[in-house]
């Protein structure tokens, strides 16, 4: 899956340079992946280097992969919020510890592979992508 996708959105990216979702978010754009960071507090700006937006719905292209850096108890509204994207997105991916079966089901009962408690900066090397 990680060779198929191109456009990355990093939901719940931190402009702390000591948060696992700034780290990852460089760590795919260094990789080559175009990647846009989600997170309402700082759109307008760029965490990791890559352009910040508020939501979803307004990163500028269309979104192959959206990986999840949100609590557990907000997994269900960012599938939604990508179930609304047209056109819909390739993958869910869910970080370390984060699984939500329901959000799950809906992505994948729209055609969306879903991706959950892994990482994409242990999955890139580890594949040797």
């Amino acid at each position: 899956m990680l060779q198929s996708v191109r456009t990355i959105a990093v939901v719940g990216a931190s402009p702390n340079p000591m948060r696992p979702s700034n780290g990852v978010a460089g760590f795919l754009r260094r990789r080559g992946y175009r990647v846009f960071c989600v997170n309402p507090g700082h759109a307008g700006g760029t965490v990791a280097g890559s352009p910040c937006v508020a939501r979803l719905a307004d990163v500028p292209e269309p979104i192959d992969m959206v990986d999840v850096f949100r609590s557990l108890e907000h997994i269900g509204g960012v599938v939604d919020e990508a179930l609304a994207l047209e056109p819909l997105p390739k993958v869910i991916w869910t970080q370390l510890g984060l699984r939500d079966e329901a959000a799950a089901s809906r992505a994948e009962a729209r055609g969306l592979t879903v991706i959950m408690d892994r990482c994409p900066a242990i999955e890139v090397p580890r594949l040797g992508l």
